[in-house]
């Protein structure tokens, strides 16, 4: 009995431990609440950190200087100390060295010149490696240097320099007007001039003539464009309208007692726009004929077809942004037809349509998201019918060339790698039938290419926010790596205490779709606290945003500093993700992906019980700042405190080309149902706004008329009108005054006093 009743008293003694243990592990956090001293530390230690990283970390990428025979390299790494190191590759054999010994080269320059020159720190700008010799430029001269010896002399004469690595890289669709100046016939046989709105033809050896009377100088003919066989020309007749006018004051300019009234002018969603009609005029026949298709303020770019002329086609975009089409006419009869023709009961982004016309075969390669993702079609121009180049569940990011000898496009590509972040930019080619697909890269990583002058190599460098970047060196006809040039060296950077931002995934409202995003922590976090939350958003349409590369500092890390967990993440209704993804910012610039934004932070907080939910920030600039109100007047049990900068509080007061875009044309009533400035009244949190007073972006008025409105609704908000400033957040002044209203609101504690005189 007593061997019993001992046993069970101890048993007893242990359950009550184990109790207690688990009830102690259990309790809640007790949340982050500086004193005065450590408030002080922590501005401290934020104000330290941008200096404390500088240099810190190594190797991070290669600037190659390419040989004149384009199968070798050198490039320059900056270490430790400010220690310069040149290296040479070989790139044919894939073999990477030093490119000398820098001791003998330095003395045998130090002799040469008649200057102490360091060997940790050779002062060159250019080397050329010759068969018999290393040239190199110091001091603005060349010198020749033995390869053994390192004896130096002066050069002769200056040798042809190393070259830098071709980017890849195609202009957009928008930025490849055809009409320019065009008025001389290519058989120089006719000239065509615009008198008082009318069209005035004129042969080589005779007199001009009238060629239409009803033009106006307000609505004049011009912008011509001739056929290859110069019978015909495509000419527009446009009718201007003339932009309205914003208007913003300089309340500080030197010189003078009276601020300045400045104005731009600047179209706002539903406002008229410049109109352009399409004619083919007849040069023989004298005769000018309309092409059968509407009116449009998207100003044509005419292209005759070389193997036909009795065609030309232009491109055009519907204002609504719900219909493109490559327009083909007819020049003897005026009639059109629509090669490509694309609806959509949502948006098509149009600044990202790219279009390449191989000319001498009639095709054309298009983008579109017409199968629910960005992808690439080979439309037969003649037939009016298109094939895909590229298809799957992934995203077409941009295309750099085409190739249309070896019929061959090289593209970027982002969603293609499975467990991998979807919004990691990949670099692949592939036919125009669709086959022969390449993966230039692979390592799990957001990639950057350069190529050697003739496209035989590249060179690749691929890094993540938490993953420091790795280089390497392919082939470009295989992909195949030939060797790693470079992997970075962040030691002496995480020796700072520095801690790289987290990946974090969770998933949105849907359940399903993946929200990417990044988190940052103080460098003296302490997981037995509570941590206020301030998000960094930013959900214009027009991209993604979250950083995808390496940084070795960046402002929310900074404001971390201050101890706060500092995120940001993509929600639904941001580019580069998949048609539907993109789709829920359609008339809906309100929603801001809030839905998904929130399910994340609290998705953080489950797994991270140190995450602060209740004490919940937010700041932005531009769409961002307009974001940011909207999460305190949309989402006030959730964001408790944000910073708005010179943001766009009434799509109506914005800009019309990116307002319609994602808003839509013509303007509804819900312009008016998602408006900060008319949803004023809702406003529960802190805010603290911040415009310059000359922005030139988003209209000064748009944050002006949002404290009218506050003010009116008797709400309580602080505001911060930066004089002489342009569209920004604010400045170094902003920024801090940004971080003193988070410290004060969401860690109840009081920043720094500066205005005391110092001793």
């Amino acid at each position: 009995m007593t061997i019993c009743a001992s046993y069970y008293r101890l048993l007893t003694l242990a359950s009550l431990f184990f109790v207690t243990a688990r009830t102690q592990a259990q309790a809640p956090l007790m949340p982050y609440a500086p004193a005065a001293e450590e408030v002080a530390a922590n501005y401290k230690s934020a104000a330290e950190l941008d200096s404390l990283v500088r240099n810190k970390a190594y190797r991070l990428g290669v600037r190659p200087r390419w040989q004149a025979d384009k199968k070798a390299f050198w490039y320059k790494n900056v270490l430790q100390d400010s220690v310069v190191e040149y290296v040479y590759v070989d790139a044919a054999q894939g073999r990477r060295q030093l490119a000398f010994d820098h001791a003998k080269l330095a003395s045998g320059l130090s002799k040469a010149t008649g200057r102490s020159i360091s060997a940790d720190k050779l002062p060159l700008t250019d080397i050329v490696f010759a068969k018999d010799a290393i040239l190199v430029e110091t001091g603005g001269k060349w010198y020749s240097c033995h390869p053994g010896s390192y004896e130096c002399t002066p050069a002769a004469s200056a040798p042809q320099a190393s070259t830098e690595s071709s980017n890849p890289g195609s202009r957009p669709r928008w930025e490849r007007g055809d009409w320019g100046a065009r008025n001389i016939s290519p058989d120089k046989q006719w000239s065509v001039d615009i008198r008082d709105g009318n069209v005035w033809v004129k042969p080589a050896n005779g007199e001009a003539f009238q060629y239409t009377n009803n033009g106006t100088k307000a609505a004049p003919y011009g912008e011509v464009r001739w056929s290859p066989d110069s019978r015909y020309f495509a000419i527009c007749r446009i009718y201007p309208v003339e932009a309205a006018k914003v208007y913003y004051l300089l309340s500080s300019q030197p010189n003078t007692t009276r601020a300045e009234l400045k104005f731009n002018d600047y179209a706002q969603p539903g406002d008229s726009n410049t109109i352009y009609a399409v004619y083919v005029g007849d040069v023989a026949g004298k005769t000018l004929r309309r092409a059968d298709v509407d009116s449009s303020n998207d100003r044509p770019s005419i292209r005759w077809r070389k193997s036909d002329n009795r065609y030309f086609t232009f491109e055009r975009a519907d204002r609504g942004h719900q219909r493109f089409r490559i327009v083909e006419v007819d020049r003897e009869t005026g009639n059109t037809r629509n090669i490509v023709e694309e609806k959509t009961n949502t948006f098509i982004y149009e600044q990202r349509i790219f279009t390449h016309y191989i000319e001498d075969k009639d095709e054309v390669i298009w983008s579109s998201e017409k199968d629910g993702y960005m992808h690439l079609y080979l439309v037969n121009a003649k037939a009016g019918t298109a094939k895909p180049i590229t298809k799957g569940a992934w995203v077409v990011r941009n295309v750099d060339s085409v190739d249309t000898q070896k019929r061959q496009v090289w593209f970027r590509a982002s969603g293609m790698n499975p467990g991998e972040d979807p919004y990691n930019v990949h670099y692949c080619r592939i036919n125009f039938d669709g086959k022969g697909l390449v993966k230039l890269t692979a390592g799990n990583g957001h990639h950057t290419l350069t190529f050697s002058p003739d496209r035989s190599y590249y060179i690749d460098t691929y890094s993540r926010p938490d993953a420091p970047p790795v280089t390497e060196l392919h082939q470009t006809s295989t992909g195949k790596l030939l060797t790693v040039l470079e992997t970075a060296d962040v030691s002496r950077l995480l020796a700072t205490g520095l801690r790289l931002p987290e990946v974090f995934v969770a998933k949105a409202r849907d359940g399903k779709t993946d929200i990417w995003g990044v988190v940052c922590r103080p460098r003296n976090f302490d997981p037995q606290k509570k941590y206020p939350v301030i998000e960094n958003i930013y959900a214009g349409p027009q991209d993604a945003f979250v950083p995808k590369s390496f940084m070795t500092y960046s402002e929310m890390q900074s404001m971390a500093e201050l101890g706060f967990i500092v995120v940001q993440m993509d929600g639904m209704g941001t580019a580069n993700r998949s048609k539907a993804f993109h789709d829920v910012c359609w008339k809906n610039l309100a929603d801001a992906g809030f839905p998904d934004r929130i399910l994340w932070m609290k998705a953080l907080a489950a797994k991270y019980p140190y995450v602060d939910v209740d004490r919940v920030g937010l700041y932005g600039t531009s769409a961002g700042g307009q974001n940011t109100v909207g999460g305190l007047l949309f989402h006030p049990e959730f964001y408790k405190a944000g910073v708005a900068a010179c943001g766009c509080h009434d799509n109506r007061v914005d800009k019309q080309w990116w307002n319609e875009q994602w808003m839509g044309y013509p303007v509804g009533k819900h312009y008016e149902e998602q408006s900060n400035i008319v949803n004023a009244a809702k406003l529960q949190g802190n805010l603290l706004l911040i415009v310059g007073e000359a922005d030139t972006n988003v209209p000064p008025e748009s944050t002006y008329r949002l404290a009218d409105a506050l003010i009116k609704a008797n709400k309580d908000f602080d505001f911060l009108v930066v004089p002489g400033m342009g569209h920004s957040d604010g400045g170094p002044y902003g920024r801090r005054k940004k971080r003193d209203f988070f410290v004060k609101t969401l860690l109840g504690a009081q920043p720094p006093v500066r205005n005391m005189a110092s001793n």
